[in-house]
C-alpha cells in the first residue's frame, strides 16, 4: 500500500477522495467505488500501487492509437479496479473482480521497456491500460516520470472519468491517450456505467487543448448507444474540437452482464459514414479486414495499410500523401515494414 493523493479528512475518521468525480466519502476500512483506494485508520491508501495484473508488448494500434508512432510497440501494463461499472465490460476479470497480481516497481517497468527497445527499436514506450489507469494514479505518475527521463513515451488508455486537477498534473507526462467515450447520452452513463458523461468529455477537451495526442473510441452496443442521432451528436462535438481527432467505432460482443448479440457490421458502417462527413480519420475496431486503413482526407489515397492490429505498409512521404501532398495528422515516427 501507498498513501494516496487527492483526498482530505472529513471528520469522525472519514476521508473524501477527489481523484475522480465520485468523490467517495469513506469510513475507516471502507474502499471506494474503484476498489483500489481504502480508508485505513483515517488515511486514504492506494491498494494497487505497483500491483500488475497483466502486461504484454502490444502494437500501439491495439490501444487503439493509429496516428501515434504507427507500427510501433508499447510495453502495456494493467492493474485492478475501475471507477465505472459498465455492464458490457470487456476486461471485467480485472476491472470488476479480484485477479492475481505481481509486483512491478516503476523502475522495473522502465527497465523492462528499455530492454525490449534494445531488442527492437520499434518499442517506443509504455501504455497504462487493460483496467482504468487513472485509479492507478500514483504508480502511473511515478513510472511515467522515470520513463520520460529515459526518452520513452507514455500512453493512457482511459475511460476519462477523472477530476480536472489530477488530470492537469499528470498531462505533462502523457504523450498520447485514447479516451473511451462510451456514449453521448447522460442516461447511458448513469444507468449502464454508473457514472457521468460530462467529466469524460472534459478530459478529451482538456487533453486536446494541452497538446496531448488524443484519439477517441466509441463501443456501439445495439439498442443502447447506436442511433444515428446520438452518433451525429458525438461527431458534432468531436469535430468542434478538431476534425483531425481520430475516432474509432468498436464492435461490441456479449461480455460480463450483457447478453445482447454482437453489433451488426451495418451499424458500424452507418456510424462511420456519419462521422466521415465531419471527421478526417474514422476507423472500425473489433472487426477483421475492414476499416483499419488510413486514407488521405483530401484525395482518398490509402496511406497506411493495416492487417488486424499490425501496420503492413506505408506510402507516406514525410507524413504527406504522395499523390496530393496533404499532410496527415500523425505524431512521431512511422515504423513501416
Amino acid at each position: 500500500m501507498k498513501e494516496a493523493r487527492f483526498w482530505e479528512k472529513a471528520g469522525e475518521g472519514r476521508v473524501r477522495c477527489y481523484l475522480c468525480p465520485h468523490h467517495c466519502l469513506l469510513r475507516p476500512g471502507q474502499r471506494g467505488v474503484c476498489r483500489a483506494r481504502q480508508n485505513v485508520d483515517g488515511v486514504l491508501y492506494t491498494l494497487n500501487y505497483a500491483q500488475v495484473s497483466s502486461y504484454a508488448l502490444d502494437p500501439t494500434e491495439k490501444k487503439p492509437l493509429y496516428h501515434f508512432f504507427p507500427g510501433s510497440y508499447l510495453l502495456s501494463l494493467g492493474s485492478l479496479g475501475c471507477n465505472l461499472s459498465c455492464g458490457f465490460c470487456q476486461n471485467w476479470t480485472i476491472s470488476q473482480a479480484e485477479s492475481p497480481t505481481a509486483e512491478v516497481s516503476p523502475r522495473r517497468a522502465v527497465e523492462l521497456t528499455l530492454a525490449a527497445r534494445r531488442r527492437d527499436p520499434r518499442v517506443v514506450g509504455l501504455a497504462y491500460t487493460y483496467n482504468e489507469p487513472s485509479i492507478w494514479y500514483e504508480y502511473v505518475a511515478e513510472t511515467a516520470e522515470l520513463a520520460r527521463r529515459e526518452g520513452l513515451v507514455n500512453c493512457l488508455v482511459t475511460n476519462g472519468f477523472i477530476e480536472e486537477a489530477p488530470l492537469l498534473e499528470l498531462l505533462p507526462l502523457v504523450d498520447a491517450m485514447n479516451v473511451d467515450v462510451k456514449a453521448f447520452r447522460r442516461d447511458f452513463y448513469r444507468k449502464v456505467c454508473k457514472g457521468e458523461r460530462d467529466p469524460v468529455l472534459r478530459t478529451v477537451e482538456v487533453a486536446h487543448r494541452a497538446g496531448c495526442h488524443v484519439e477517441v473510441t466509441n463501443l456501439l452496443v445495439p439498442g443502447y448507444n447506436d442511433s444515428a442521432a446520438e452518433i451525429a451528436e458525438l461527431v458534432d462535438w468531436l469535430a468542434g474540437l478538431s476534425p483531425g481527432i481520430p475516432l474509432h467505432f468498436f464492435r461490441y460482443f456479449p461480455n460480463y452482464r450483457f447478453t445482447e448479440p454482437a453489433t451488426p457490421l451495418s451499424t458500424l458502417e452507418q456510424a462511420a459514414g456519419i462521422a466521415r462527413t465531419k471527421l478526417r480519420y474514422v476507423y472500425l475496431g473489433n472487426v477483421w479486414g475492414r476499416g483499419g486503413d488510413t486514407l488521405c482526407p483530401q484525395c482518398g489515397q490509402t496511406l497506411l495499410e493495416r492487417r488486424g492490429l499490425e501496420l503492413t505498409r506505408s506510402s507516406l512521404q514525410d507524413h504527406r500523401c504522395p499523390r496530393c501532398g496533404y499532410r496527415i495528422a500523425i505524431r512521431g515516427q512511422v515504423f513501416a515494414p
